[in-house]
């Protein structure tokens, strides 16, 4: 089983230290890049298509055969994904000539701990 995540330990990296609230306190230069990467990577559409369709998959991850049909062609639905996976949010995992991408553990919970109110 082989992980090609390149960003997820960041992840886990920032949700240790930052999973407050974004009003509770300034961010550091460079929790705000760890933290705007999250962000960016998400602020386009194909992307966040991408992210939505493996997050809602039954059994929690997708292949890309089955998620690459977002209206454009094979090698930017790639590149989106690599992009995905460089900012922690998507592992992925190679099985024989298929790629099967799933939600990095804690992705949702960094998202959600940065946007929650702060009371």
């Amino acid at each position: 089983m082989s992980n090609l995540a390149m960003g997820s330990a960041d992840l886990h990296a920032t949700a240790s230290r930052c999973c407050r609230p974004l009003g509770k306190e300034e961010l550091s230069a460079a929790d705000s890049e760890e933290i705007a990467m999250i962000f960016k990577a998400l602020a386009d559409p194909v992307r966040l298509r991408l992210f939505s369709k493996i997050a809602a998959q039954p059994a929690g991850e997708a292949c890309v055969c089955d998620i690459q049909d977002v209206g454009v062609s094979q090698p930017t639905v790639s590149h989106h994904l690599r992009k995905l996976r460089e900012a922690g949010l998507l592992e992925s995992e190679r099985r024989a000539s298929w790629v099967y991408y799933r939600v990095a553990p804690g992705a949702l919970a960094v998202m959600a701990g940065l946007l929650s109110q702060t009371t």
